[in-house]
């Protein structure tokens, strides 16, 4: 038996859910422990983010394409036939084939699955990039401060961020375990799958403006072109952190998209679950649970917290700063 067919039992659970969320979640840590041991020797933060983005899309590319490949490396085993890395070779299917005319039973991917995992992929991508570049003109990261020199504390970091990658994808890591028969029962498009898709636009594109709108305004303060010392224009005029907002509305949008599917009758029988209010409030829980956690961290921990002290502590005797604060929504933006 092979190392990979060893791998595959081990986490060939009866819940389809279980076979590909725990080789997911013990990739997240794998990859995140395998940067962060000389990231931690060095005390350098500089791969931090971008190998949260790199473990968002790995995970996530994973966990669309391990039920396939686990049952074609089974029937080759039952039958004897190509080696268990020449199934795999040649085991890649269309992620445009989901999307065509006619498409239905034979299809090995749902179109559900290939756009949210190509949502998860675009996000990581643009994000890490980002990421990566502003921390390569800084030269540090001030979140980092504290910590870096501690090899515990920072561990904790690298181990923080697999928790979050976990979290997050656990709507796209369920959506992409449904059964293709499940999926199969279910209506071409669901009025969830256009509402979800609808927040993932309207968010994704609001993070991306705001970004932009802030890597302008360091630019031109670099250049001299002005000499505020905090941006209070354009979406930064509508809210205080409208980045965060964009963020969070855009997992919002992801988790609206499994929840419509995770709450299915199919979808709950394939699943194993009895239905009913019981399944259906955890087709919820870990559908919306990504979201949750994003919220939770950026309202309360990592995100606004961090920023809040370092501008309070800098600017909190500055009357502009003060009236900007004050007539500034935190996280909502405000529409007049």
């Amino acid at each position: 038996m092979t190392l990979l067919q060893k791998l595959l039992h081990l986490t060939d659970f009866r819940n389809p859910f279980l076979r590909t969320l725990v080789p997911s979640v013990a990739a997240a840590f794998a990859i995140q422990t395998v940067v962060a041991l000389p990231s931690i020797a060095l005390q350098s933060e500089r791969l931090y983010d971008a190998s949260g983005s790199a473990t968002f899309l790995a995970v996530s590319l994973l966990s669309l394409y391990l039920p396939g490949a686990r049952s074609k490396v089974a029937a080759s085993v039952a039958s004897s036939g190509p080696g268990v890395y020449g199934v795999l070779s040649r085991w890649w299917p269309s992620l445009l084939a989901p999307f065509a005319r006619g498409a239905g039973r034979a299809v090995v991917l749902n179109w559900r699955s290939v756009a949210m995992t190509a949502a998860v992929g675009v996000w990581s991508v643009r994000l890490g990039s980002y990421l990566l570049s502003r921390i390569l003109s800084s030269g540090h990261d001030s979140r980092f401060d504290s910590i870096r020199k501690s090899p515990p504390k920072f561990a904790a970091a690298w181990l923080g961020q697999a928790t979050w990658v976990s979290q997050c994808l656990m709507p796209v890591v369920a959506v992409n375990s449904v059964p293709a028969l499940a999926f199969a029962a279910l209506p071409a498009v669901l009025a969830t799958d256009v509402l979800g898709i609808a927040l993932f636009v309207g968010g994704f594109g609001f993070e991306i403006a705001a970004d932009r709108q802030k890597s302008r305004w360091l630019r031109e303060r670099r250049e001299k072109s002005h000499e505020e010392d905090f941006l209070t224009k354009g979406l930064w005029s509508r809210s205080q952190y409208p980045n965060y907002f964009g963020e969070c509305m855009l997992w919002t949008g992801i988790a609206t998209m499994a929840a419509g599917v995770l709450m299915t009758n199919p979808v709950q029988v394939g699943f194993g679950l009895s239905g009913g209010l019981s399944g259906s409030l955890l087709a919820l829980g870990l559908s919306y649970a990504s979201p949750a956690f994003t919220s939770f961290l950026l309202l309360k921990v990592t995100g606004i917290p961090m920023s809040e002290k370092k501008y309070d502590k800098r600017y909190g005797d500055r009357k502009d700063y003060l009236v900007w604060k004050q007539n500034t929504p935190k996280f909502f933006p405000k529409i007049t």
